[in-house]
């Protein structure tokens, strides 16, 4: 379903853009073209494919879950201005 001129700029009008004769023309003409591709592609028959998690067939090397860093919590809550019960205290910004 093609866009007409007028819807072109009553979507400019909702997003707030200003826009010229000539410009809505060129997006008219690019929209129109964008859903064209997409009619397109929904034209095409997909039976039988299976979902693909990548466009290859690529398997990601996993690494061992681990702990590679040290709890350093207590040095950081010790210099902190305010904490309780393992907490970061912080001043209240939102009324």
């Amino acid at each position: 379903m093609p866009l007409s001129l007028e819807e072109v700029r009553r979507i400019a009008a909702l997003a707030r853009i200003d826009i010229s004769d000539a410009e809505a023309k060129a997006t008219q003409s690019q929209l129109n073209g964008i859903f064209e591709l997409i009619g397109a592609m929904q034209k095409v028959s997909t039976d039988g494919i299976e979902p693909m998690s990548h466009a290859q067939d690529l398997v990601l090397r996993l690494r061992e879950d681990k702990v590679t860093e040290e709890d350093r919590r207590e040095p950081f809550q010790s210099v902190a201005p305010q904490v309780e019960a393992g907490l970061y205290l912080v001043p209240k910004v939102i009324e």
